[in-house]
């Protein structure tokens, strides 16, 4: 008979994230998912496998922690133009932490490239589902004629999802708060019907 898991495996996948988040894949060790996580190697592995198993994990419980804030966000009464700058407003929090570790999604873009199908079919599905609910605001405010209608809201929402992303290397880099804002401002803008 096999021994009960004697750890919060969900717990152990969240801190896990936490570790790649700030470290990234290639520089995380099995000893800082260990020691953060105060779980065995051997119990580690018997959950996830390995390392990478478990990088695939945390970026699954990022991207879906992620779309469920959007969507949250998204659900509450406000006019379009008020969701769209929700979206931008979270995205860009001002905790320093937050800015230092960037978005774990863009993170995982630099380091791979497309290296690594399961990994870029992880990425691709969290910039899918962002572009999803960006266009279904812009529609809505087309609808509204708040939006303008020169571009297709598929269009504008490829667009703002890639401002957005831009952005966020933009602050991984250093870049002032003032010009990642006036590159937001401007972005905003074309938006204007």
């Amino acid at each position: 008979m096999s021994r009960p898991r004697e750890f919060d495996v969900d717990r152990a996948l969240h801190q896990s994230m936490e570790v790649f988040w700030k470290k990234g894949f290639k520089s995380t060790s099995f000893e800082d998912l260990t020691r953060t996580t105060q779980v065995k190697k051997q119990s580690l592995y018997c959950v996830f496998e390995d390392k990478r198993a478990l990088f695939l994990k945390a970026l699954a419980l990022y991207r879906e922690q992620s779309i469920a804030m959007l969507e949250q966000l998204v659900s509450q009464e406000a006019s379009p133009l008020k969701k769209l700058e929700a979206i931008r407003d979270v995205t860009f929090c001002q905790d320093s932490e937050a800015t230092r570790r960037g978005c774990l999604m863009v993170n995982s873009t630099l380091e791979f490239g497309t290296d690594d199908e399961e990994v870029t079919r992880e990425i691709e599905m969290m910039f899918t589902s962002v572009e999803q609910i960006l266009e279904k605001i812009i529609r809505s405010g087309q609808e509204q004629r708040l939006i303008t209608t020169r571009h297709t809201s598929k269009e504008l929402a490829d667009y703002l999802n890639n401002a957005l992303l831009g952005a966020k290397i933009m602050e991984k880099t250093g870049a002032s708060r003032e010009r990642i804002d006036a590159v937001l401002r401007t972005s905003f803008a074309l938006l204007a019907p």
